[in-house]
């Protein structure tokens, strides 16, 4: 692994770890001072805290099979920490280590949280309208997901307008066909 490989992929780890401490913090936090039976309001009815254990994935998706979810999570982990050794931007590294972050976040709670190991619910307390109710592992997951999507975006920006605007550069089949 390459300096720049080991510096990139340490801050994946620190971005990951991060999130981790934090959500746990947060769902720690929400279990002590929220309840599932009332709502505080944040902005109005857009946003609010309210204590839930959700069995399944988003929106409660796959609830009946735990235990995938868990073994998913568990897969996810480690394809990401390959991911993370591979990363060749800072802005990867990021992503990636707020998506693994994420990822962990919610797997501790799939392995440790009640009913039963490897089939635990995972704490949600942030109440987006009447919607769904998630926590901050899934805010760091989306946050991810936009990062590494914006810096795909931002290179295949960087590419296209390097090839278009280079006089020198081969022309592509659409550009010959002009």
């Amino acid at each position: 692994m390459s300096p720049d490989q080991a510096r990139r992929f340490a801050l994946a780890c620190i971005a990951a770890a991060g999130v981790v401490l934090i959500d746990q913090a947060s769902k720690a936090a929400a279990f002590s001072t929220l309840t599932e039976d009332e709502r505080i309001p944040l902005l109005g009815d857009l946003l609010g805290l309210q204590l839930a254990f959700n069995p399944g994935a988003l929106l409660s998706l796959g609830s009946g099979a735990t235990w995938l979810l868990t073994l998913l999570g568990v897969a996810a982990t480690a394809v990401l920490i390959v991911a993370a050794t591979r990363a060749r931007t800072t802005g990867w590294a990021v992503g990636i280590g707020l998506i693994l972050g994420g990822a962990i976040g919610n797997l501790i709670d799939r392995l440790f949280a009640p009913p039963a190991f490897g089939r635990g619910h995972v704490t949600d307390f942030l109440a987006y309208g009447n919607w769904f109710i998630g926590n901050l592992a899934d805010v760091a997951l989306g946050a991810g997901v936009i990062i590494l999507g914006g810096s795909l975006w931002i290179r295949h920006r960087r590419t296209h307008t390097t090839a278009t605007d280079d006089p020198t550069a081969p022309a592509t089949s659409v550009e010959a066909g002009r």
